[in-house]
């Protein structure tokens, strides 16, 4: 296998990595807030660590899942990455299986973490909103009156208004879950998850956005959590996943968007005239809690109601 496409990344690029990572977080680290860096959404997390930040002369870390890498360990890209790079050499196919059993790990591992949280919510939002931002408060409300009903809480695991989330499900004595991805440079869980899942593939974790929720609460963000909303708007439209409530919370930030929607795209011919109405808008984190809520209780009584009904059909027809 060439070293170009070596699995783990190490050996004569292990040094180059290094200094590549470090250049990466002082340009990162120069353009962005000393508070939170990162990109926006669904768990892009900052480039330096709470404890990396505090000691200048300590090498920037690189975690893969569990593992920490420093110096010339750091690999050379993220294992994302290799997945998607396109190349011909033959070589590479020979990888392909063993990434295999990666993937079913990671599903695996997943499943095993979250499959007992119970009823839960996912919560996207920008990983860029300062504690200070009126978003963030909104972020905490929506956290603690989940909890208050009865939900697990779901986030990318970052700062901002995932955070925000976590913390108003943590201070509640609510399960406060974090969802993170391996990225180029230095990311960590915030501090009021308490349990957390690390992932190397972003299709995995999105699978677990999903499969663990039942509805998603969307705060004010950018290309991340955009990939999070039309993702979920498309599962539900193409009947992937059903009764599956959508909330969205920002009236001012989000009417452009839903403008747009049930402007050109609807005038085209894009979409149906009833997909417009697969999302709620809001500016009452109050009111985002109880559409879930009410949803959700319309949709077991339906389920209760069909499974008796499917009961005593079976019942007449004996």
């Amino acid at each position: 296998m060439s070293k170009k496409h070596d699995e783990h990344g190490h050996g004569h690029h292990g040094k180059d990595a290094a200094e590549k990572t470090e250049k990466i977080v002082a340009e990162r680290e120069a353009a962005r807030s000393e508070e939170f860096g990162g990109s926006d959404g669904a768990g892009f997390m900052p480039s330096i660590s709470p404890k990396a930040s505090k000691d200048k002369d300590e090498k920037p870390a690189y975690h893969r899942g569990q593992v920490i890498f420093r110096g010339d360990q750091v690999p050379s890209s993220t294992t994302d990455q290799r997945l998607l790079e396109s190349d011909h050499n033959s070589d590479w196919l020979h990888s392909d299986p063993w990434r295999v059993l990666r993937i079913q790990s990671e599903f695996v591992e997943g499943f095993g973490a979250l499959a007992e949280i119970g009823p839960a919510i996912s919560v996207f939002g920008s990983a860029r909103t300062k504690p200070d931002d009126p978003d963030y408060a909104k972020g905490e409300e929506i956290g603690r009156l989940l909890v208050e009903k009865g939900y697990a809480v779901i986030t990318g695991g970052g700062p901002g208004q995932m955070e925000a989330a976590n913390k108003g499900a943590a201070e509640a004595g609510g399960t406060s879950i974090g969802l993170g991805i391996e990225l180029p440079f230095e990311q960590h869980m915030n501090q009021y998850v308490n349990r957390g899942v690390n992932f190397r593939y972003f299709f995995v974790r999105k699978t677990m956005f999903v499969k663990y929720a039942q509805g998603f609460i969307v705060l004010p963000g950018g290309f991340g959590t955009f990939d999070e909303l039309f993702e979920a708007l498309t599962l539900v439209q193409t009947h992937k996943i059903e009764e599956f409530p959508i909330a969205l919370v920002g009236v001012d930030y989000w009417q452009g968007l839903l403008d747009w929607i049930q402007g050109p795209v609807l005038a085209k011919g894009m979409i149906s005239p009833i997909d417009p109405k697969l999302v709620h808008l809001t500016d009452d984190p109050a009111d985002a809690v109880a559409y879930m809520d009410n949803r959700n209780r319309k949709l077991a009584k339906a389920q209760v109601e069909s499974g008796r009904e499917l009961e005593k059909a079976g019942s007449d027809g004996s």
